[in-house]
């Protein structure tokens, strides 16, 4: 049974509210996953991220799409450790290793899955002033379910795909497999307060 989480997180504010890309300056304001070890889709609050991260150090490979350029450094904002150092998988990271090229998940979950993600980012923190917490939930889940549908795609075929400028569906070659060098010991870095 695999022990992998797929992630994906929503913040309080923008880059443009803190003055440029300082994902240090950024707020929490759910976090949701999908556990494989138990089959279960969940979210987390910021006052819960505690909860949320005794998990995580107990898992195994964490998988997101730019989790290493957004979602794991805003995670860190909130952690005694450094989940950079989690074993990982960065789809987006896979791709442009691929392409040389950035697509947005958007994209290629619409080419590679048939479905796409149910809004964008910037509609979570106009929810999150407006406190609807639900309806970020709701995005989040969404988000980490069309993740993980390309994620078991690609790792299953070795490839994802995306259209092309000229509507032409393109193959991104990818390798999800785990590598031996990305094995890790689970260890309990938060305390229990």
């Amino acid at each position: 049974m695999s022990n992998e989480v797929v992630l994906d997180i929503e913040t309080q504010n923008t880059f443009q509210e803190v003055g440029g890309f300082k994902t240090n300056l950024l707020k929490i304001s759910v976090v949701c996953a999908y556990f494989y070890e138990t089959g279960t889709y969940e979210c987390y609050e910021e006052h819960e991220l505690g909860k949320f991260y005794k998990r995580l150090e107990l898992s195994g490979r964490l998988i997101g799409y730019n989790s290493l350029g957004f979602d794991l450094p805003v995670m860190n904002n909130y952690y005694a450790g450094d989940f950079l150092t989690f074993q990982n998988l960065d789809l987006l990271k896979e791709i442009h290793k691929s392409l040389g090229f950035r697509l947005k998940l958007d994209d290629v979950a619409a080419a590679t899955v048939g479905h796409r993600k149910s809004g964008h980012g910037l509609q979570a923190v106009e929810w999150w002033k407006q406190g609807e917490v639900q309806k970020i939930k709701d995005y989040c889940i969404q988000d980490v379910k069309v993740t993980k549908d390309v994620y078991e795609y690609g790792k299953k075929y070795n490839a994802l795909a995306y259209e092309d400028r000229l509507g032409g569906r393109k193959a991104i070659p990818v390798d999800f497999s785990e590598k031996v060098e990305d094995e890790k010991t689970s260890i309990n870095l938060s305390m229990g307060f």
